[in-house]
């Protein structure tokens, strides 16, 4: 059996490899909501936390309000969790960022 090397796919592949170990992880600071209200609340008479909640009960995902930037927040479900627990609060968020989307490694409360 002979075994063929093609140079541009090893190329390709080498680029691709690099591509991934080049994310950075990046720590942003900001208040969780989701991306249906981003920064502005639409729920009457329902507080930040209580809009988050219920926005991302209706599928909405979650999202980090940081200045006039809303970035869109995927997470596992531990994350999900916590995310939960800071809905409408200040947090500390590190992970990846690619545009405008996260990928959530950690979250806490902001201090």
């Amino acid at each position: 059996m002979k075994t063929f090397y093609v140079p541009g796919a090893l190329a390709i592949a080498a680029m691709l490899s690099a591509g991934v170990a080049s994310a950075q992880t990046t720590t942003l600071r900001g208040i969780v909501s989701d991306q249906m209200c981003g920064a502005h609340h639409m729920m009457a008479g329902a507080s930040a936390q209580q809009c988050t909640r219920e926005c991302v009960g209706m599928g909405a995902p979650y999202a980090l309000v940081v200045g006039d930037k809303v970035y869109t927040l995927q997470a596992n479900p531990e994350v999900k969790k916590e995310l939960y627990a800071l809905a409408g609060a200040p947090a500390v968020v590190k992970g990846t960022v690619s545009g405008m989307t996260m990928q959530v490694a950690a979250v806490a409360p902001a201090k």
